[in-house]
């Protein structure tokens, strides 16, 4: 068994890894049951670069193995915002209704066919020593509905919409999304890679 730290803080993003992460192979701690996490700071302008701290930061702190990712919204007709700052969209960290209010308010006057977005997600994994060891990307296009819609998943997932299927993310629900979803696809990127490492790497480092 892979011994791996979720390094985040949302338990939404936790349950949806332990969800798409294969069973049996790792064996899958969040923060909140981790004694001594930190807190780090995102400050990194891209996905890449706040995955990339949390992993190595925690790691380096917990002498663990640390699985991060940073993920958001970029909307087209806002110039790719809310990005980086999609959980903060509206000013307080995690506040989905404010942040899809002023999303649908900042869309207000844009017709459907000019609402396109895209949900991407950037996997980091760091080894104990905090180094950098693997990273994959992934990303879902669609479109931001005119209003909410459905009542599963989190954040901005009632207004994101799949053309295909004409069915916002949070109407979906969580098994079709864990198929289409950045972070899955992000995922099936990493996991092939993570069985590549050498077993005797998984260990933590006393």
């Amino acid at each position: 068994m892979f011994d791996l730290v979720l390094g985040t803080g949302n338990q939404h993003k936790v349950t949806e890894l332990r969800e798409m992460l294969p069973r049996g192979l790792f064996r899958l701690q969040s923060l909140a049951e981790v004694d001594n996490a930190i807190d780090v700071d995102e400050t990194g302008l891209t996905f890449g670069e706040n995955a990339r701290l949390k992993a190595t930061a925690q790691a380096l702190h917990l002498k663990r193995w640390v699985l991060a990712e940073d993920s958001g919204l970029s909307v087209d007709a806002l110039g790719g915002r809310p990005g980086v700052f999609s959980a903060r969209f509206a000013g307080k960290h995690g506040d989905d209704e404010a942040n899809n209010r002023l999303l649908l308010s900042e869309l207000k006057a844009i017709p459907l066919d000019k609402r396109g977005a895209s949900f991407s997600c950037h996997i980091a994994v760091a080894d104990p020593l905090g180094n950098l060891v693997l990273e994959a990307m992934g990303m879902c296009r669609g479109t931001i509905a005119v209003e909410r819609s459905g009542q599963g998943g989190f954040g901005y997932d009632p207004l994101f919409t799949i053309p295909e299927y004409h069915l916002t993310f949070a109407q979906l629900g969580s098994a079709v999304k864990n198929v289409l979803s950045h972070r899955s696809r992000a995922l099936r990127l990493l996991v092939p890679k993570l069985r590549t490492l050498p077993r005797s790497s998984h260990d933590s480092v006393p």
